[in-house]
């Protein structure tokens, strides 16, 4: 197992032959380090002496000759040792997260997300660099504190034992300091990990502090791990300057002791002053090796901290690996009988209990019961999530824990009742399981030098289906609605859909023609001679949109090109006096409301700026014939170029205002086309908007939101003529490449449902687990997804279905009611009804 490895057995694994390239770079650089200590001795024994001119120039061609050589052979030490190092890192991290991936899942449920980033990304980064010179570094160094000695005893002995005695002096207090730093060092590491694991938690549940407004409480727990990481940081700082003034004062001791023996033997005559100089070269660059032999020692120990910490923290027996069989997986049918089944957790808590059942292949077994009544677990165990620890589970009679893990992933699909959604496209994710089944079943080898699996017999995506089979399934599904809202609300580019943007264009124009007149009421339409209600102040005056960051909202308000603009057309003071309006208006209205959204839609402060501009209407009131400042007066333009006059109802607009904004329309167009032509896209009828979304590019303007059914009737009006015009499978396909965000939190909890179960179903499973899968649906999915499962999966798949929802199980198979673990009836719903127990007070609700 990786976590049982030493830390030197990384050193060798792989790269001995770049180890014995460094040994002998490094002795090659260790002469080129002492020979210029000769050169030195006789520039000034014989070159400078004897007025040797001849011998002045060849020594110090030599000198420099050696420093340049070894200056070389040090970078390429580095070179070598740092990739080396990073190469070690990089299969330690690859091998340790391939047996975090195969830890089975209850370790994941009692230990935090925040310390598993944290071990394999920080804490292994350290390692990843000492390892790199391990051999390198100390190899080096002590044979350069050799060499030097040795060249300091070839000179003068006593001087030079003298000179050496300090040095186990400092061997003696140097790890004493050492230990105690490690000890802190440990405890840096755990309460650090703590921290981690707090601060994830709590930005995973932000929405809990956000509603219990928890912001003190938060506060107080973070600041108790921040002042013991403050402690602990303290004291090290301590004991490691402390390490340094150690080695300072005896670094310093030694040339007291040179200068003091060496130059009485030099007066004396018994030391020539060319062998002094080249002893005192010598003594100070003895200090370099020492030094960095210092820090290899507590780098070392810092190192098998690290490294005990995070292989002991990840030490779990791993599931078991197995090679893909010397066959094609099986294809179960779906028999499944289960006798005794035992599962425990802690040693002694039973959560499954003498579970037995039979299922036909084909077959729809439902699991209900009360919460903690243990549906979810058996769904789990039979799946082969969890691992069972008495009794037996059979598929097509064979024994489940026996089974390759090839088998189970190929014949099975799981979907839980929060299914997890990953970073990615949809597409991504909808064909994920499918991807799985071809890579799943590769043959597992020794680790390549890249750190990574090599893999033997890959398939050509066998079991990838085509889009026509994805799309087919989405609209089984229901997910075809959400995919091409998706879609319509995505961005283009044109570098990658050229040919799509004249069509969207054209649709436009078709669009416009056709329910203009009708849709007035519902969209406002882009008109460059009309002020737009529903969009904001600024894209009123701009009328396009922004290609540089610097003209984007809020920035736009401190570019000095567009306040130029402003005062040049005598709009600079009425925006920022509007402003100032805004902000007087809010404040007053919202500020004893700031606890309550719903107000807030109406205003164009957000309630996180309402203390901000509260103080900016206090300093105005205080202040009224004092000049706001640029700082001020930026604040208020940017809270006017945000103001919608269609939805922020405050305060109206003036009307001699809104005929300035649409005089300077044009104006700012052609400043711009001077100044700035690629700052801005402008709208134009015949002209694709960029930055905007295809359903606003066909729209040409801004739905009403404020008007009932707007959004569902423009859309249907939308796609009805994408059908019309052959260009929906482009726009689902768009939809299909939506990046659905970390965790999937870019979609709704029903779309990532039905994410998951589509997922699960294009993987054509012969056996279908969901737990609770349909929990998140509105009613009409729901039945949908009964509907397919009905219709088209029974007799065909064997579906084990836990359900909250007991109207969704009455035409199942089989309807399993259990309680603290154990089944404790089973039977189809009529007859469990007529047995008027666990099943009949789950549905009366007693």
């Amino acid at each position: 197992m990786i976590t049982q490895k030493p830390l030197f057995s990384w050193i060798f694994r792989r790269y001995a032959g770049l180890q014995l390239l460094l040994l002998a770079i490094v002795l090659v650089m260790v002469f080129a380090r002492v020979f210029p200590l000769e050169m030195q001795k006789r520039i000034v024994n014989v070159a400078i002496r004897f007025k040797d001119y001849h011998s002045l120039y060849l020594y110090c061609a030599l000198y420099l000759g050696a420093v340049v050589l070894a200056g070389s052979l040090k970078y390429l030490i580095n070179v070598l040792q740092h990739y080396i190092g990073h190469k070690i890192l990089l299969e330690i991290r690859s091998r340790l997260y391939d047996h975090i991936l195969h830890i089975p899942l209850p370790f994941f449920r009692r230990t935090p997300s925040g310390m598993v980033i944290s071990s394999i990304t920080s804490e292994l980064s350290t390692i990843g660099d000492f390892l790199g010179g391990a051999l390198a570094v100390p190899v080096v160094n002590l044979l350069t504190l050799i060499a030097f000695g040795g060249y300091m005893i070839h000179l003068n002995p006593l001087l030079a034992l003298l000179s050496l005695a300090i040095y186990p002096v400092e061997i003696a207090i140097i790890p004493y300091l050492q230990n105690r730093f490690n000890r802190l060092n440990r405890e840096r590491i755990d309460t650090t990990r703590t921290m981690s694991n707090h601060i994830g938690e709590v930005v995973g549940g932000m929405q809990e502090v956000h509603g219990n407004g928890s912001y003190t409480i938060e506060n107080r727990k973070f600041a108790r791990f921040a002042r013991e990481l403050f402690r602990l940081r303290y004291r090290m700082s301590l004991i490691k300057f402390g390490i340094k003034f150690v080695n300072n004062f005896f670094q310093s001791l030694g040339p007291f002791i040179l200068f003091l023996v060496g130059g009485y033997l030099t007066i004396q005559g018994s030391f020539d002053l060319g062998a002094l100089v080249a002893f005192l070269s010598a003594y100070e660059k003895l200090y370099d090796p020492w030094k960095e032999l210092m820090d290899y020692y507590q780098a070392l120990q810092d190192a098998r901290v690290r490294y005990t910490r995070v292989m002991e923290y990840f030490h779990v027996e791993a599931e078991a690996r197995e090679d893909r069989p010397d066959r094609s997986p099986a294809r179960l049918r779906g028999d499944l009988e289960v006798s005794g089944l035992v599962y425990t957790v802690d040693k002694n808590v039973r959560l499954l209990d003498q579970v037995s059942l039979d299922l036909p292949s084909g077959g729809q077994l439902a699991l209900v019961g009360f919460s903690g009544s243990g549906k979810s677990t058996l769904a789990m165990v039979l799946g082969r999530i969890y691992n069972y620890d008495a009794g037996q589970v059979l598929w097509d009679g064979r024994e489940l824990k026996r089974m390759s893990k090839v088998d189970l992933v190929h014949n099975i699909g799981f979907v839980p009742q929060h299914p997890f959604i990953f970073n990615g496209t949809l597409m991504e994710n909808l064909l994920y399981g499918c991807e799985a089944l071809d890579t799943v079943a590769l043959k597992e080898t020794a680790w390549d030098g890249g750190g990574t699996a090599a893999r033997e017999n890959a398939p050509q995506s066998s079991r990838v289906p085509d889009r026509e089979t994805v799309l087919n399934m989405i609209l089984k599904v229901g997910l075809f609605d959400d995919v091409l809202r998706l879609g319509l609300n995505s961005t283009l580019s044109a570098r990658r859909h050229p040919e799509l943007l004249p069509r969207l264009v054209r649709i436009r124009q078709m669009f416009y023609h056709q329910w203009g007149e009708e849709l007035e009421d519902l969209v406002e339409f882009f008109h460059s001679d009309r002020y737009l209600h529903y969009t904001d102040l600024g894209c009123n005056l701009t009328f396009g949109n922004a290609n540089r960051h610097i003209y984007e909202p809020p920035h736009i308000a401190e570019q000095p090109l567009f306040q130029e603009f402003l005062t040049e057309n005598g709009l600079m003071t009425p925006l920022v006096d509007f402003g100032k309006n805004l902000a007087q208006r809010t404040v007053t209205l919202l500020e004893d409301l700031r606890d309550d959204p719903f107000f807030f839609q109406k205003s164009p402060i957000p309630p996180e700026e309402l203390d901000l501009y509260r103080e900016l209407v206090e300093w105005t009131e205080r202040n009224p014939l004092s000049p706001l400042g640029p700082v001020r007066r930026n604040r208020l333009l940017r809270l006017s170029l945000r103001f919608v006059a269609g939805e922020h109802k405050m305060v109206a607009l003036p009307s001699e205002l809104e005929k300035k904004i649409l005089e300077a329309r044009p104006l700012f167009r052609e400043k711009m086309k001077r100044k700035d032509p690629e700052g801005f896209t402008f709208y134009r009828p015949t002209e694709y908007i960029g930055n905007e979304t295809i359903l606003d590019n066909i729209l040409f303007g801004r739905l009403k939101l404020n008007r009932p059914g707007a959004v569902e009737k423009v859309q249907d009006l939308v796609v009805s003529l994408l059908g019309r015009e052959d260009i929906m499978d482009e726009v689902m396909e768009i939809g299909l490449e939506f990046q659905v965000g970390s965790s999937g939190d870019r979609l709704s909890g029903g779309q990532k449902q039905k994410t998951a179960l589509a997922r699960a179903l294009l993987k054509n499973p012969s056996i279908l687990i969901l737990d609770e899968a349909t929990a998140g649906l509105d009613n009409a999915s729901q039945a949908r997804i009964g509907n397919l499962l009905e219709n088209e999966y029974r007799g065909k798949c064997t579906l084990i279905s836990v359900a909250h929802r007991l109207d969704t199980v009455r035409h199942f198979d089989a309807i399993a009611a259990m309680k603290a673990g154990k089944i404790m009836e089973m039977g189809s719903y009529e007859e469990l009804l007529e047995r008027k127990g666990i099943f009949y007070d789950l549905v009366h609700g007693s």
